[in-house]
């Protein structure tokens, strides 16, 4: 009895390094912060190209754009995947965050859409448009309006214009600042609503049928943040090469039709 229980001891010991060896390492936990839509959908193309390289990617939603910074600066992230550089740097002069690009990946054309008018010209005098309430998209949103000829800012006013900055509006139109994750919704109340693509795919609005878009140029490129000392990690890197990689270029390319730009 006792010879066979140790040899029963003895065979499973032996069998534990096989079985250690069979078994896949696991990940280094990544949790990314992104926002719903195509940003959400990419990093679940990328999710299992960095699980080949070892990194466990966990994607994190968040309804708005404001919290996905304070989760990564007070370390409930490693990285974030929602932003573009003006904004970011808006927050950090704002917040003090200590955190930073890394690489840039997608470029998303804003758009105005309308339920009411086919073109913008069928908006009519004194009619209201919504635009995002923060800084660097709600100034996007002026600066497209006056890129199209529906208004005039002051010189030099930058990234950031706000509707104070308006000098010039022939048409009357009412700007409205809403919360840029509830500007779709706000189409059933306004003319028209100035709508990062993120938000507009997520809400089942399509690019093609914005009645002014943006041109695809200009910084407002998306980026990959992480937390200033997280910077140089060989994480960092691997999460880079997996999100830039042909793979998910191609499923961008495929997914969106051109409404999501690849910016590398």
């Amino acid at each position: 009895m006792l010879r066979t229980l140790t040899l029963a001891v003895l065979l499973t010991a032996a069998s534990l390094p096989a079985l250690a060896q069979g078994s896949p390492a696991q990940g280094q936990r990544v949790r990314v912060g992104v926002t719903p839509g195509p940003h959400a959908q990419i990093l679940e193309a990328v999710k299992p190209i960095a699980a080949k390289k070892g990194l466990d990617l966990q994607i994190v939603e968040f309804s708005d754009y404001v919290v996905p910074n304070e989760a990564l600066s007070s370390g409930e992230l490693e990285a974030n995947s929602f932003q573009h550089q003006p904004y970011l740097d808006n927050q950090k002069a704002d917040r003090g965050y200590k955190i930073e690009s890394v690489a840039q990946t997608v470029n998303f054309p804003m758009g105005v859409y309308s339920k009411r008018h086919k073109s913008f010209d069928a908006v009519p005098a004194g009619g209201t448009v919504a635009i995002p309430n923060d800084p660097t998209n709600g100034g996007r949103a002026l600066l497209l309006l006056q890129d199209k000829g529906l208004l005039k800012l002051k010189p030099n006013v930058g990234f950031k214009p706000s509707v104070a900055d308006i000098t010039e509006n022939p048409k009357r139109l009412r700007i409205i600042e809403v919360d840029a994750a509830q500007t779709p919704r706000s189409l059933d109340d306004v003319d028209a609503a100035a709508v990062n693509t993120n938000y507009a795919t997520a809400a089942g609005l399509k690019p093609s049928d914005a009645i002014l878009k943006e041109e695809p140029k200009g910084p407002y490129v998306n980026v990959i943040a992480v937390r200033s000392a997280d910077k140089d990690k060989p994480w960092v890197a691997t999460l880079v090469e997996s999100y830039r990689s042909p793979e998910v270029k191609t499923f961008i390319e495929t997914k969106f039709s051109g409404a999501v730009l690849t910016s590398w």
